[in-house]
């Protein structure tokens, strides 16, 4: 048996033979919020809030901020195979459903070369425009829109 895997073996049979475990539950901590203030378990919950209604587009609170989905996406279906916001935002489309177009930054690859189709970065649409709901923010914050976006 080779050195370092003998040793790993000798530390994970001393650990169990001491009888270290998880701390019980009573010693659990609650959870909070990075400022450290506690957050309500019923504020975590699926569920707990609504969709906003449809509604037109969203303004930007900073800039380079991706733009927020104003509609329901539930449903949509984005995968490797199918973009179903395409249907809406594609350049081709987007005049006669009267959507935003999808901007030309999503044409690019990493290096900053055209490309004729939507970039493999920019394909999943969810990972950075969302869509907005009803929740409230879990602990109170004092944020401000950016100068430049008045």
């Amino acid at each position: 048996m080779k050195k370092q895997t003998r040793n790993l073996v000798l530390a994970m049979v001393a650990a169990l033979g001491l009888g270290l475990a998880l701390p019980p539950a009573s010693m659990a901590q609650a959870v909070q919020s990075i400022r450290g203030a506690d957050v309500a378990e019923n504020d975590l919950q699926v569920g707990n809030f609504r969709l906003m209604p449809d509604q037109a587009p969203i303004e930007r609170d900073f800039v380079q901020q991706p733009p927020l989905i104003p509609h329901k996406i539930e449903g949509y279906e984005v995968t490797i195979n199918f973009n179903k916001c395409m249907d809406c935002h594609a350049w081709s489309r987007y005049r006669e459903n009267g959507a935003t177009k999808v901007s030309l930054t999503h044409f690019k690859d990493r290096d900053g070369g055209e490309l004729s189709n939507i970039s493999p970065r920019r394909y999943f649409c969810m990972q950075c425009h969302v869509p907005q709901t009803d929740a409230k923010p879990l602990v109170a914050n004092s944020f401000r829109r950016a100068e430049g976006m008045r």
